[in-house]
């Protein structure tokens, strides 16, 4: 489980986002990474059983840098206030659809999907779903899928006005086909973070992700 400790340090981070702190207090950056990646390792292990082509990865393989890249950003804040891993059997640089788990005090999550793909992925996805859009919807609209997510996120700058090139106004799918991103969130509760429970959350909400992940990885193999 996450423990208090690693939670404190995020928010002290949060607080404190410069490099002289960051040096100061590295030992407590190290343990609360540490703590992290051990919660990664046990979730690719309970993940795996149902999804076992994760079951290679290591906790260091998914998770990202906690510095900032701040060349092209107005914040100069050298450091993210958050650990984050996305899990996708063939790393966390591919194109493929996978899975995500995002640990900030007030502010983590778990889901994943398939988030700003590059152009030939994205427009095989639409053709996946145009092609198949009643399995693509039975996906987004079964109750467990429901329950878990809500339906597929809405960010902004994520979805177009209007129907990409070679589509019509009035396809079926057209809600769908102007989507840049397909993502599902699912929100922790602080409460949630400490205890034995968050393993088996994670692990459900997963779960409940793999027929929209297959759905879209199907849609780029092809």
């Amino acid at each position: 489980m996450i423990q208090k400790a690693t939670l404190k340090f995020l928010e002290d981070l949060r607080l404190n986002n410069n490099k002289p702190w960051f040096d100061a207090n590295r030992k407590a950056y190290e343990a609360a990474r540490d703590n992290f990646a051990a919660f990664i390792d046990s979730l690719i292990a309970a993940f795996g059983k149902t999804e076992p082509a994760i079951l290679h990865l290591k906790a260091k393989d998914c998770m990202f840098r906690i510095n900032r890249d701040v060349r092209f950003s107005k914040n100069k804040e050298p450091y993210k206030t958050n650990f984050g891993a996305y899990i996708n059997a063939e790393g966390k640089k591919s194109v493929k659809a996978g899975y995500y788990f995002h640990l900030e005090p007030g502010g983590s999550f778990t889901g994943g999907g398939l988030w700003q793909p590059m152009p030939g992925e994205l427009a095989k996805v639409r053709q996946e779903i145009d092609y198949n859009l009643p399995e693509f919807d039975k996906i987004l609209g079964s109750k467990k899928f429901r329950d878990v997510y809500g339906g597929l996120s809405v960010e902004e700058g994520q979805i177009l006005s209007r129907v990409p090139k070679g589509y019509e106004p009035d396809n079926p799918a057209a809600m769908y086909l102007k989507y840049k991103s397909f993502t599902a969130l699912a929100n922790l509760q602080d409460t949630l973070l400490t205890g034995s429970a968050l393993l088996t959350t994670t692990v459900k909400a997963f779960q409940t992700l793999q027929p929209l992940t297959a759905f879209l990885n199907r849609g780029i193999d092809e």
